[in-house]
């Protein structure tokens, strides 16, 4: 179902929508400052001379398509520096852009980004985990496509979800190299003919990865080469907002039905995982405050070694040392620094109870409290 919001006076946001006509001109007519982020996958002026056949002498379906192809380079910067300019209006000044690209545009992008005013915070290699061969042997095989992700502008507040992504990866942080297979199978969606919708179809993988990382529900995503509509499919099953842009009516047609079969992930499996600084700040004062700990109670370090009392200002005193849980960690311990939340705890029934317990306790009924 569309969905539509006011922004600015009588201009609305037309969400959930694909948009018929030439990317450029349709970006300019949506309200400025509006989206959350943007994810491009442009021509990539590859610059195809002749057929290409395997060894079997059949032919490859490459791109060859008319939108990608451009009478020069300089043709091809002009309109990377006016969509680009189109792109940059509708980010909201926190907003970010993922621009995916290969060899043949990917460099000449990135320099037009900077120019642009974008500031690049990663350059993300997508390597293929079954890419197509190269049949001449002339050069190495093209495993790869290179992302570039970039803010608004230097010192945006840009959304990056890292605790999602290393939840993502098995509790290993996430590299910049990301293994993934292209769009095959069943995933590929075909026309009448049995041939490929769409020549550069990514695969949902993808586009899954970039959202959770970079992006929260509710958000609004744009796609201004919206193509076979992998974008919009995963932002509608993620609970983001999506508009897609696309002047070939064959990628609309296509895109309409898969978006019409796609349905979203229950609510409740939308939540990801968030960064430890990004939760509610919980002085340690508020836990005596509360009577969770008591003025003259004992705490004790994880490794036993050391001991404090809890004065009645929700500092310690261990050893004639006093300071917060963390100055007197660190100073018990001859170390620079001390996460106290997680160096102190105390004892309840014979158990040994880290502090950080309570601190939790108090988040979660925060959490719980009606907005």
């Amino acid at each position: 179902m569309t969905k539509t919001t006011t922004r600015k006076g009588a201009k609305t946001l037309p969400l959930n929508t694909i948009l018929s006509g030439d990317c450029i001109e349709v970006m300019n007519s949506l309200p400025e400052a509006s989206v959350d982020l943007i994810f491009a996958d442009p021509p990539y002026n590859l610059q195809l001379k002749g057929e290409l056949h395997r060894p079997d002498n059949s032919r490859v379906d490459a791109v060859d398509d008319h939108w990608d192809q451009f009478s020069s380079f300089a043709a091809y910067d002009r309109f990377t520096q006016d969509w680009l300019k189109a792109a940059r209006r509708l980010l909201k000044p926190n907003g970010a852009i993922w621009v995916i690209g290969s060899y043949h545009n990917i460099f000449r992008v990135g320099a037009e980004m900077q120019n642009a005013g974008f500031w690049i915070l990663n350059d993300v290699v997508w390597r293929k985990s079954n890419p197509m061969p190269n049949f001449r042997g002339k050069r190495f095989t093209n495993a790869h496509e290179t992302m570039i992700w970039a803010s608004k502008e230097e010192g945006a507040k840009y959304t990056f979800n890292y605790e999602a992504l290393k939840a993502l990866n098995e509790g290993v942080q996430m590299r910049s190299d990301w293994v993934l297979p292209i769009c095959n199978g069943g995933e590929r969606l075909k026309d009448a003919n049995g041939d490929k919708a769409h020549p550069t179809q990514k695969p949902q993988s993808l586009l899954h990865r970039v959202l959770v990382g970079s992006t929260n529900p509710g958000d609004v995503i744009l796609d201004p080469f919206f193509g076979s509509g992998t974008t919009g499919a995963v932002a509608k099953m993620l609970g983001r907002d999506w508009i897609g842009i696309e002047r070939e009516p064959a990628y609309r047609e296509v895109a309409e039905t898969r978006l019409a079969e796609t349905r979203a992930f229950d609510k409740a499996a939308l939540k990801v995982t968030t960064s430890k600084r990004a939760e509610p700040r919980v002085p340690f004062g508020q836990l005596v405050e509360r009577g969770m700990l008591s003025p003259g109670e004992e705490l004790w370090s994880m490794n036993g070694r050391h001991k404090a009392k809890v004065r009645a200002d929700g500092t310690l005193i261990g050893d004639d040392i006093k300071g917060s849980i963390h100055q007197v960690g660190a100073k018990l311990e001859g170390a620079p620094s001390c996460n106290g939340w997680t160096y102190w705890c105390f004892k309840r029934d014979g158990q040994t109870v880290p502090i950080d317990v309570l601190r939790q306790q108090i988040r979660a009924e925060m959490a719980e409290k009606p907005n």
